[in-house]
């Protein structure tokens, strides 16, 4: 067995374990209000850090301000209440747009 197959099954079986972990260790317990915030707030944090390292590249070296003015028309759109798919349609318009003029 190679070694990414390894790797992928061992990440895998982690995962498992991870996900497993909570309802066996809390059983029919809830959350305090303060983990459920935190929990709440991890997933747009991780978002926003998976965007920038995704725009910027390895080292801020494929930086291109296209695809950041194409999320920002997608931000602008979804916070005037457009649904998110008529926003990522603008967004792709707007940053092919602006490759193909400039």
């Amino acid at each position: 067995m190679s070694t990414l197959w390894l790797s992928i099954l061992l990440v895998a079986a982690v995962s498992i374990a991870i996900k497993a972990a909570g309802p066996a260790l809390l059983g029919d317990r809830t959350l305090p209000s303060w983990a459920a915030a935190v929990i709440a707030a991890l997933a747009p944090a991780l978002l926003a850090g998976l965007v920038v390292t995704d725009v910027a590249g390895p080292g801020w070296s494929e930086f291109d301000w296209r695809l950041c003015a194409g999320l920002g028309v997608a931000a602008g759109a979804y916070t005037f209440r457009l649904p998110a798919l008529p926003s990522i349609a603008l967004a792709v318009v707007v940053t092919a747009g602006l490759r193909l003029l400039l």
